[in-house]
């Protein structure tokens, strides 16, 4: 198509080419390259990444030579399976387009995928200098697997054949409880379920209806690194390394490394060996348990053994009882012997002497100690009459003030007796007044009335109608009154007019 005619007039004038004007250019020109270009793959490395508030992603493809801006929409940048990130080494699929606000051309990316397993692995080592500098992958970090755990949580599809391989190794070895959290294991929604459900596990409370797992197996087989890349995004890094319970990584087989073996606590191999890693042999235990049964009974055995040759070897070095109590029997025998005379001589020696004392005693000695006794006695009843005298003055002016503070605590229970009564009287009096504000009775002094039907207020025209005698209360008194039906008052009315005779014509 020619758009400009370059074919001036003799006289040097624009001649008869036609004038377009700039959005009619710019219409041209993106009708050109959308179509020709309408589904490209583009590789070449990312610079200058922008992620606005938007949503959307805005970065450059480059080479040596040029560079090519592009653009993801959110809806396509939340599909991706890869972020782009700064030097990353990529192809992408879209399209080209236009921005005529800028005179310029970009291409509208739908799926990026890295140039090679050279750039995946350049932005996994990059990934993981980063994450390990935080401290996620350090040693001390990590949790001891329990010995024999109750419940077991397994985070892997549902419908692989790694569950399969797993829940049979558990049968084998040691049967427990498992609770299998079903997650995608490749694609764009690996990452955000396997994180989800690594925070699940954690978030169940102990005791509830769903039981807390006590370990966590976090398992997939084999695959190539763009099938495990989900297990190296960084949010299913962050949520293994900020995992309570203990976990294993068993994702992909011996050779596979992803970075959720890092921020585990124990890296398996193979799934299978993830289920040997979390449980013991229950046949092993048992027979180890039999052996150190068989062990201890050994010991006790060899224990009881020894104590006892020991013991006989001590007891034929000791006598024989006999010959050690014979001595001891023969000297208890010989005081025996000698106990009564040596009573009888001790006796003896006591009565002499106390027939001494006693004839110094009748001597005088008595009756001197009793007159020194008299003596003190008189003086301490000399001290004691004027201390019981100024007692009893104490204790009279103690009852005197007793007795006046009984008055006063009498007064006083008196004067709050009023006091409270009164208080009483006031609130009955407020209390009545409030009654008769808010009874009905200061409504009916305002105009209005009750009408009763036998005991029950009539509230409705119907029921005032169906009644044979209705009471009207006033304000001053009650008013019984009769109930008449239509009928009644068209007769009443008739006999009105009739009485009043035929009415005045009309003058006009």
């Amino acid at each position: 198509m020619d758009i400009f005619d370059d074919d001036p007039t003799p006289d040097g004038g624009p001649g008869n080419a036609h004038e377009y004007t700039v959005s009619e250019i710019s219409g041209a020109v993106k009708r050109v390259i959308e179509g020709e270009f309408s589904n490209v793959r583009v590789r070449g490395e990312i610079s200058r990444v922008s992620r606005p508030a938007s949503g959307h992603l805005y970065f450059d493809l480059k080479d040596d030579r040029s560079v090519i801006a592009a653009v993801s929409w959110k809806g396509q940048a939340a599909k991706m399976s890869v972020r782009p990130e700064e030097g990353m080494e990529v192809i992408a699929t879209g399209r080209l387009t236009t921005f005529p606000g800028q005179s310029k051309y970009q291409l509208i990316v739908e799926d990026i995928v890295p140039a090679g397993a050279g750039a995946l692995m350049m932005m996994l080592e990059k990934r993981k200098a980063a994450l390990a500098a935080e401290g996620l992958f350090a040693p001390e970090r990590k949790r001891p697997i329990p010995y024999l755990p109750e419940v077991i949580g397994v985070v892997t599809s549902p419908s692989g054949a790694v569950i399969r391989d797993i829940l049979h190794r558990l049968r084998d070895r040691f049967p427990r409880r498992v609770l299998i959290w079903p997650v995608a294991v490749q694609g764009e929604k690996c990452a955000p379920e396997v994180a989800a459900a690594i925070r699940g596990f954690n978030a169940l409370p102990e005791g509830g209806a769903i039981p807390r797992p006590d370990l966590i197996i976090v398992a997939r087989g084999g695959g190539s690194i763009e099938d495990l890349w989900g297990f190296n995004e960084e949010i299913v890094v962050r949520s293994a390394a900020d995992s309570v319970i203990p976990l294993i990584s068993a994702v992909g087989h011996e050779t596979d490394t992803t970075l959720i073996d890092y921020a585990a606590d124990r890296r398996a191999p193979t799934p299978t060996a993830a289920a040997e890693m979390a449980v013991p042999v229950r046949l092993e235990l048992l027979a180890w348990v039999a052996e150190q049964e068989a062990r201890l009974g050994r010991a006790s055995r060899q224990r009881l053994d020894m104590r006892g040759q020991r013991l006989g070897d001590l007891a034929r070095a000791l006598g024989r009882p006999e010959a050690l109590t014979g001595p001891a029997r023969q000297r208890l025998d010989l005081w025996a012997d000698r106990m009564p005379g040596a009573l009888r001589a001790a006796a003896t020696r006591k009565r002499s002497a106390f027939n001494g004392v006693a004839g110094r005693v009748q001597g005088g000695l008595l009756v001197r100690f009793l007159e020194v006794e008299k003596r003190r006695l008189a003086d301490r009843a000399a001290r004691l009459l004027p201390a019981f005298q100024r007692l009893l003055r104490d204790g009279e002016r103690d009852r005197a003030k007793a007795r006046a503070d009984l008055a006063g605590l009498g007064e006083r229970m008196v004067r709050a007796e009023g006091a409270r009564l009164a208080a009483l009287a006031d609130r009955l009096a407020a209390l009545d007044r409030m009654r008769q504000t808010l009874g009905y009775g200061e409504t009916l002094k305002r105009g209005y009335a009750v009408v009763r039907a036998g005991a029950k207020v009539v509230t409705s025209r119907a029921v005032a109608e169906a009644a044979g005698a209705l009471e009207i209360e006033f304000h001053d008194g009650r008013l019984s009154v009769g109930v008449a039906g239509e009928a009644d008052v068209k007769t009443r009315l008739a006999r009105g007019k009739a009485a009043k005779g035929p009415e005045q014509g009309n003058l006009f």
